[in-house]
């Protein structure tokens, strides 16, 4: 069963947009926590000589994913797999990969989540491969909007590990792995688009 995401549905071009200027157009791309399938679709259409793996941790969202990609019938979009990023030898790509999308995952999630997927985007990337993350952040530790600072309380109801993390600690973890922050681009709705890659 499909399922529907009005936010995915808003935020897809222009983070395509984005992707466009710092993804490789061909090779492997490894998407984690991919919801609905939205996007999984849009940026597989996009990139069409890259191979596209869709990841989540949800059995919903799996389904979800499958029947977009099932209707899409797209030859580079790859059947979902379950990831669970806390995992320490997760590697859905075992050959490595040229790009990790992380899409409004790292703010609804516990911090380990974050700590993952920095981790494991370092051991898959291949030499010169991007790490892409999108959603809100901190920057120097304060709320970049007030609409920020009343959507932190939304999701502290909903979990209280879930939160938006400082740009700082999250380059705290690229720095350990290796990855080195390449650009901060601010995006509607007071998100922003980081892009980190792996040196050469």
């Amino acid at each position: 069963m499909k399922l529907n995401s009005p936010s995915s549905l808003r935020n897809r071009d222009v983070i395509l947009d984005v992707l466009r200027t710092c993804a490789p157009t061909r090779g492997f791309a490894l998407e984690t926590s991919a919801g609905s399938g939205h996007h999984s679709v849009h940026f597989a259409a996009a990139f069409p000589e890259l191979q596209w793996q869709p990841t989540d941790l949800s059995d919903e969202a799996l389904r979800s994913i499958a029947a977009f990609r099932e209707e899409a019938a797209l030859p580079n979009l790859l059947a979902p797999q379950r990831l669970d990023v806390t995992d320490a030898t997760w590697a859905p790509c075992p050959d490595g990969a040229d790009l990790v999308v992380s899409i409004n995952m790292i703010h609804i999630s516990p911090w380990e989540t974050a700590v993952g997927l920095f981790a494991g985007a370092a051991r898959v990337l291949r030499p010169g491969g991007v790490l892409f993350t999108y959603g809100p952040y901190l920057v120097d530790g304060e709320f970049t909007a007030p609409s920020n600072e009343r959507f932190e309380g939304w999701l502290k109801s909903l979990d209280p590990s879930y939160g938006q993390r400082d740009l700082d600690a999250l380059n705290e973890l690229a720095t350990a792995g290796g990855l080195v922050r390449e650009q901060l681009i601010p995006m509607p709705a007071n998100n922003f688009s980081v892009i980190y890659r792996k040196p050469a």
